[in-house]
């Protein structure tokens, strides 16, 4: 796919092209300096004048003149009236000390004139004779009258200026629009535009704008501010890059960049869900990207997580003794540290760190690390690190562990430890409850080679590490003599080396890992040591881990151009997905957890969530996906037990699900808003079995699987049928049938209000799918064919009359309807309305809004609210038509507009407090035709992780299905390929600015490969010899093997 091109650069004026800055910060400084004073002395507090590093630069530089008095005033806790524009400079108003700065600045221009920095106007002049587009983009309303006065003003087809942005009513930085603005006057798309900026706000802005490159000019020394707010490449000057460093860029840099998660420095405050998102893991096992120096606290909390890893323990909480199965925080492989002489072993949280640069390449899975740090004595050392967990062989993880003396010489001690001396201490709301998952077992080390045994306190799996230790100094390999140090859950392995000033000292561990899990090993320890043993260097064994993440990115890559965020966060989710779950997968007996092998939130259990994420896996990796339900199949025989627990038929699979299948949610749960336990009725939800049955048959569509529906799928289908068969019961309601004490996706609503037990009556997405449930148990067995059909209803004992009361199920089940509006469930319309301004007010963030109200001594069971989409579900999981053909088949007759109508009716409704609500709104928005409405939530939800929208919760672990659904709407929604039918659909809604995007899939036995453009459909068909019939904008079409098929927009050639 084309990269995108060099096709204009957009320059801020003062501090890039013209020597200005330092003088805006000399009038700024005079003005407030006056004002101070007066200040001061009116209110009897001390003077502290205006300074350039501390006031200027932060707070002011960059920003609209108004604002900048703004942020300046509010930083100094000063409040005086906005005024207006038209102040006279010497009032005492926002405006008037801004026109008093103005006045100040014109004074000394129109002194001393315009320097202009000569490198910046040599590359303007460049750029134009290339025939590359020029503009200036400024917060400055004496922008024109600087530029006349250098004798530039004519180089630039545009000038968004701080004039221009009062006419127009633009937002100032560091929000994007002038550079936006200035970009449209250009015409050109952002992604292939530059924004050159020596302004923290001004590099802000163009991170915002979505630029193809920010450009930081670091006049005041000011790098790091810069990168960490939005610069791709800082320089001193701008001639340091040149014209052709800005097309080098273009060429490969913003390639590159989109292959990878960077930070550039270390915030207390965001490392723990940093640590998430620079995980490494192969689905196997998932590592948190915590410092190698570091133990679990406030800052880091290390973790490594085994896929369907559990253990159970019982708590005394609120008097009651509760019983939780939690996903185990098995021993940290990563520990590698060091102490100078016989100084602390460094703590990278008690220590100045000079310099700090983090990469998460999501092309090969290593994570890297150059950071300097210096101690109490002014000692400097480099350090440099990478780890990864192998793709090619899932029990295989290493690093490589760099470190070297900066200004001084002195005896370096290193030490490598396997610690198994940790409980689980991930997520604050559980720490009321036991959570000391293992015990000791077995701890040794031979030279070189060390392991470690410890076992789950309940489930009595063995978990095995071994670890082989390489040294090296300036590259010459050595053997160290080693001092092993045996712990009872842990060992310590260390070793010391005199190091002279500039030598480098490496450490490479090679780490396996295994358990005694039934899909494992008998022997993990033994396997552990013979398997670390053999393995190579740390190169070669990123060598065949990146091979393997070679094609896996072949399968699963999705190509955008024109939105570089969208290209960077979709590869960001497509990368978690494969470390939470992989190829490696299917031969393992566990399920995707809703928060990745990323933290404890949860508890590592699987929930409805494998909706939103199977249909991804069934289109790339079948093996992958088949693993999924099949860990849903082994646990059938508990789905049954527990429905008959409840004295129902059939199968009823738990809303959280673990080791054995049995439900695993609380009885009871902490609000962290109160502090208080209260009754959890959220197992009441269900429709998680109505998501299983959904999966069997989505993945049977897309794979054409037929063995396992034959074998394992038509019988899980069946028996969920079976089930919600008997959850029907007769009520006085006009010869309909209810289904009652159930909850819906909302979560919000656990009951009818006062009530004293929980559940609810008729929640409508519930009986929607249900009654598709139903329909579609005919199909499967029209599809199975005679023979297997038999043996499967032989199997369960399914009778001809139970077959035909589900087809009379699906004619007579209730729904509350008023004005096109389908209640969310029987009672909500009598529900009050909630004061949303109020609670917004009081609060800012009410996601959570349940947790707010019951603080208050209130409940979400009262008003109209919701977490996520609970009726609207409905249209996320099935084609419009067949929601459509399921109203009509129980015989309601809605008006066309009628998802319009419920679509907004709901969404204002709705605080999205859950990360999956966006997915699905937005979805439904494009599927309405509000494009504008869906990028918006689309957005928000694409950047959910990225950005922790949620205050914290990305640092117990990752979103599984809102990464797995944002990338299925920008393939099924916005590339418009549909794949809940017969063929293939491909009906586009490409978003504004999407210039063209591309990806394979696998349909069955055919590998198809789309590129999609706003005006163009290609499609090369790959696999197996058959032709496959494909619906493209209305038409159906015929491809062959190899053909290459476009469309435009109905007028087809094949080639």
């Amino acid at each position: 796919m084309k990269q995108p091109t060099l096709s204009a650069v957009i320059f801020d004026l003062d501090g890039v092209i013209t020597q200005t800055a330092l003088v805006h910060s000399a009038a700024w400084k005079t003005m407030f300096d006056e004002f101070l004073q007066q200040w001061s002395a009116k209110t009897n507090t001390p003077f502290r004048s205006f300074d350039h590093e501390q006031d200027y630069l932060p707070f002011v530089d960059g920003k609209p003149r108004y604002k900048g008095v703004q942020s300046f005033l509010e930083h100094r806790g000063i409040n005086i009236p906005y005024g207006t524009p038209a102040d006279a400079p010497e009032m005492e108003t926002v405006c008037g000390l801004g026109n008093r700065k103005n006045q100040v600045f014109n004074e000394v221009l129109a002194r001393d004139g315009v320097e202009v920095y000569r490198t910046t106007v040599a590359l303007i002049d460049e750029l134009v004779q290339d025939g590359i587009k020029i503009g200036v983009a400024s917060s400055s309303k004496n922008c024109k009258a600087v530029l006349e006065a250098a004798g530039l003003l004519d180089r630039f087809k545009t000038r968004v200026d701080g004039e221009v942005s009062v006419e127009l009513g633009l937002h100032g930085k560091p929000e994007p629009d002038i550079f936006t603005v200035a970009a449209d006057n250009l015409g050109v798309s952002y992604d292939e535009a530059v924004i050159v900026e020596d302004a923290v706000s001004g590099v802000q802005a163009g991170r915002k704008g979505n630029f193809g490159l920010v450009l930081g000019i670091a006049r005041e020394g000011n790098h790091k501010e810069l990168r960490q707010n939005g610069a791709d490449i800082v320089v001193d000057d701008i001639g340091d890059i040149g014209y052709q460093g800005i097309k080098d860029w273009f060429a490969e840099g913003l390639e590159e960049d989109n292959w990878q998660l960077v930070y550039t420095d270390y915030d207390a405050e965001r490392e723990r869900s940093r640590e998430a998102l620079l995980a490494i893991g192969n689905g196997y096992f998932g590592t948190r990207g915590a410092p190698e120096e570091t133990k679990a606290g406030k800052v880091n909390y290390p973790g490594t997580y085994i896929a369907g890893l559990y253990n159970r323990l019982t708590s005394k909480v609120a008097g009651r003794d509760i019983e939780n199965e939690d996903f185990v925080n098995a021993p940290n492989w990563l520990p590698v540290t060091f102490k100078i002489d016989d100084g602390e072993w460094l703590d990278i949280n008690n220590t100045e760190i000079t310099d700090m640069y983090r990469r998460l390449d999501f092309r090969s899975g290593e994570l890297s690390r150059v950071l300097t740090v210096r101690d109490d004595e002014g000692r400097e050392t480099l350090i440099q690190s990478q780890r990864m967990a192998s793709m090619a062989n899932p029990h295989l993880a290493a690093l490589q562990y760099s470190v070297s003396t900066i200004n001084y010489s002195g005896t370096l001690t290193m030490r490598s430890l396997l610690d198994g001396d940790l409980i689980n201490d991930g997520v604050a709301r559980y720490r009321d409850l036991n959570q000391q998952h293992l015990q000791p077992g077995e701890a040794g080390a031979e030279g070189m080679l060390s392991w470690l045994l410890v076992s789950t306190t309940q489930s009595a799996i063995d978990i095995a590490l071994a670890a082989r230790l390489k040294a090296s100094l300036d590259n010459n390999h050595f053997d160290p003599e080693m001092s092993n140090e045996i712990l009872p859950s842990a060992v310590a392995s260390s070793f010391s080396v005199k190091l002279e000033k500039f030598q480098v000292l490496k450490v490479e561990k090679n780490v396996a890992i295994y358990t005694s899990k039934p899909d494992d090993t008998d022997k993990p320890l033994h396997h552990a040591k013979v398997s670390v043993m053999l393995t190579d260097a740390y190169q070669e064994l990123l060598v065949e881990s990146r091979s393997a993440w070679e094609k896996i990115w072949d399968e699963l890559d999705m190509q955008i151009t024109g939105d570089r965020f969208s290209q960077k966060l979709l590869r960001l989710h497509l990368y978690h997905l494969m470390v939470s779950f992989s190829v490696h997968n299917k031969n393992l007996d566990a399920g995707i957890t809703a928060r990745g092998l990323h933290g404890e939130a949860y508890r590592g259990h699987i929930f409805w969530d494998e909706m939103f994420i199977l249909p991804l896996y069934a289109l790339h990796f079948k093996g992958a996906a088949r693993a999924m339900l099949m860990y849903r199949y082994r646990r059938l025989d508990a789905a049954r037990a527990y429905a008959a627990q409840h004295g129902r038929r059939g199968a009823m699979f738990p809303w959280q699900s673990g080791s054995d299948g049995r439900e695993e949610t609380q009885v009871i749960h902490l609000n962290p808003v109160s502090g208080e336990w209260g009754d959890d009725y959220s197992s009441l939800q269900r429709h998680v079995s109505l998501a299983i049955a959904y999966n069997v048959w989505q993945y049977m569509l897309i794979t054409g699987d037929m063995g396992f529906v034959q074998e394992y799928g038509a019988e899980m289908f069946l028996e969920i049928c079976r089930f919600w068969a008997s959850m029907t019961y007769e009520d006085k309601n006009g010869g309909r049938l209810s289904i009652k004490n159930v909850m819906g996706p909302d979560e919000f609503h656990e009951a009818y209000p006062d009530a004293t037990e929980g559940g609810l009556k008729d929640n409508a997405y519930t009986n929607l799918m249900v009654v598709w449930t139903l329909e579609h148990a005919h199909k499967l067995l029209e599809v199975l064919g005679e023979e297997a059909a038999k043996k499967v209803r032989s199997k369960i004992d399914l009778t001809a009359a139970e077959i035909e009361q589900w087809t009379q199920i699906t004619h007579r089940l209730n729904l509350v309807i008023e004005d096109d509006i389908i209640s969310q469930y029987d009672g909500y319309f009598d529900l009050d309305e909630l004061d949303w301004d109020y609670y917004r007010k009081k609060y800012g963030n009410i996601h959570r809004l349940d947790r707010l109200l019951k603080a208050e001594g209130d409940s979400a069971d009262h008003y109209k609210v919701a977490k996520q989409a609970d009726t609207l579900m409905t249209f996320y999981a099935l084609p419009a038509k067949e929601v459509d053909g399921v109203l009509e088949h129980l015989g309601y007759d809605l008006s066309e507009d009628y998802l319009n109508k419920n679509l907004h009716y709901y969404l204002k409704r709705t605080s999205h407090g859950s990360t999956l609500s966006r997915v699905v709104h937005a979805q439904l928005a494009n599927m309405i035709g509000d494009k504008e409405l869906s990028w918006e939530l689309y957005s928000e939800a694409l950047a959910s992780d990225y950005t922790d929208i949620q205050g914290g919760t990305t640092g117990e672990g990752i979103h599984a299905g809102v990464m797995a659904g944002t990338v299925l709407i920008a393939l099924q929604s916005y590339a418009g390929v549909d794949v809940r039918g017969e063929m293939p659909v491909i009906n586009p809604h490409l978003p504004a600015h999407w210039r063209s995007v591309s990806f394979n899939i696998r349909w069955r036995n055919h590998r198809l490969w789309f590129e999609i453009t706003p005006n163009r459909i290609t499609i090369k068909k790959t696999g197996a010899g058959e032709k496959l019939h494909v619906k493209v904008v209305g038409k159906e079409l015929e491809l062959e093997n190899e053909a290459v098929v476009t469309v435009d927009y109905g007028l087809t050639k094949s080639c």
